[in-house]
């Protein structure tokens, strides 16, 4: 399934390791909110993914911008990547579906054993998806991968989100 710009986005709700419920419909973003969806504890590319999200939140909240990280991982696997990957201020969402993360678009995968971080792959798990959703549910940028590398950098939103607000510029790729 594809998510169309404009158009609203489907519900998400996820428990969150250390910032309670975290629930899209109850955002309340001056601008938007940015929905990173990571692999889990076994991926080795989330870890630095992550924690540039981590350290970015506040050139994002400057722009209006809320963040969260969500995965397929259980409690356990999040709280253990929260804590060896240092993510102190980001929500860490934890516990989607693979029903959840294919209304979302993402593609899915299953265990091939252990990668090279040591962690062995759970049986299911979501691939890497990158979302921009407006405060009023509809989506306005989205980039979905089918591996692990060659996601959006997050450093990279910043100019071009300063320029989405300095020019009201409206979602594309609506038709």
């Amino acid at each position: 399934m594809s998510l169309l710009p404009r158009q609203p986005v489907p519900p998400l709700a996820v428990e969150t390791v250390a910032h309670g419920r975290w629930v899209l419909a109850d955002c309340r973003p001056a601008h938007f909110t940015l929905i990173v969806f990571y692999r889990g504890l076994h991926c080795p590319i989330c870890r630095p993914y992550l924690a540039e999200l981590n350290r970015l939140l506040p050139d994002l909240a400057q722009r209006g911008v809320e963040a969260v990280a969500i995965s397929t991982d259980e409690l356990e696997r999040a709280a253990q990547a929260a804590r060896e990957w240092k993510l102190d201020a980001l929500p860490l969402g934890y516990g989607l579906s693979i029903g959840e993360a294919r209304r979302w678009g993402l593609f899915i995968s299953t265990s091939r054993g252990a990668t090279s971080s040591g962690v062995v792959e759970p049986a299911q798990f979501a691939e890497p998806g990158l979302f921009l959703v407006r405060g009023d549910g509809t989506l306005y940028f989205s980039a979905v991968q089918s591996m692990p590398f060659a996601r959006p950098h997050i450093a990279d939103l910043l100019p071009a989100l300063d320029f989405v607000l300095k020019n009201d510029y409206p979602a594309r790729g609506e038709a």
